[in-house]
């Protein structure tokens, strides 16, 4: 199929722009978007973009695309919302990736490699002014990734995940269980805290068990509040989704969190994940710390 009169194409480009702090793994995850058929250019010039552009437009071989950039380029931050205006003129339709990491795996990372931050002052301040010049960048991302506590193999799966969605009127929802001792997932965009349900923890019978059990579930919802929550939870969220697809975004990501991240945030999970997917919402269910040590 050729491209349509004004260079816009007629078939459907994914089109990835990959960036994030230094140290989060942007190289590997153009390494593994590599794997997955992905044709891969690292912090290409944003004064060629245009071109690149039209020669993806023109192509009929490149249908997937990953562009990396960082802050390396300098000045392509400031005007982002103008390339993606651009892109989006040529029917290119791209979707930002934003890998993020703790301040603790970036300095880890960099001690371990030895490379030198792109910013080239002492590390710590380095990596706090880059925060500091990402947030627009962040703000504009349709996925947020944390790999501070990832392997590879885990970063290529979380992308592989990623690269099944697609851009429509729909959001896809993942819904994903924590637990507050262990730190919040820093990619979601809603969390709700159900400490106050009842904890099966203490309960030696349940104790060993997971929020994924029935006798765990049917101890939780014998409490009436806990019912009515569940109840009052979901027409909450399906209040807001309307109001998130609005503004455009393609994936949005709600946390549930109870202590440990084994009873209560599990079953309050797979509850909602359940329930979102009967109401016709593409729905990713996901259990953080179902299998850490109590």
């Amino acid at each position: 199929m050729s491209p349509s009169k004004g260079g816009r194409r007629d078939r459907k480009t994914k089109f990835f722009i990959v960036t994030g702090v230094s140290g989060a793994g942007k190289s590997q995850a153009l390494k593994a978007f590599e794997d997955l058929g992905f044709s891969c250019v690292d912090n290409l010039p944003i004064s060629l973009l245009d071109q690149f552009a039209d020669h993806v437009c023109r192509s009929r071989g490149l249908r997937q695309v990953a562009l990396g950039m960082d802050i390396r380029e300098g000045r392509w931050l400031d005007g982002l919302p103008g390339v993606l205006k651009s892109l989006k003129a040529k029917g290119i339709e791209p979707r930002i990736l934003f890998l993020d990491a703790s301040d603790a795996a970036v300095i880890q990372r960099f001690s371990e490699t030895r490379h030198r931050h792109p910013l080239g002052r002492k590390l710590s301040d380095s990596i706090r002014e880059e925060r500091r010049r990402l947030v627009p960048v962040k703000a504009l991302a349709d996925k947020v990734i944390d790999t501070s506590a990832m392997t590879l193999g885990e970063l290529k799966e979380k992308l592989s995940e990623t690269l099944q969605l697609t851009r429509t009127k729909e959001m896809t929802l993942s819904v994903v269980s924590f637990g507050y001792k262990y730190g919040l997932p820093m990619d979601a965009d809603i969390v709700m805290d159900v400490r106050f349900l009842p904890n099966p923890n203490y309960e030696p019978r349940l104790k060993k068990l997971t929020g994924l059990y029935p006798a765990v579930q049917k101890f939780i919802v014998a409490d009436s509040n806990a019912r009515k929550f569940l109840d009052d939870y979901l027409e909450f969220i399906l209040r807001l989704l309307p109001y998130y697809v609005r503004e455009g975004k393609s994936y949005l990501t709600i946390a549930v969190g109870c202590t440990g991240g084994r009873h209560r945030s599990v079953f309050v999970t797979n509850h909602l994940a359940r329930m979102l997917a009967r109401s016709g919402h593409p729905v990713q269910e996901f259990h953080r710390d179902i299998h850490r040590a109590g």
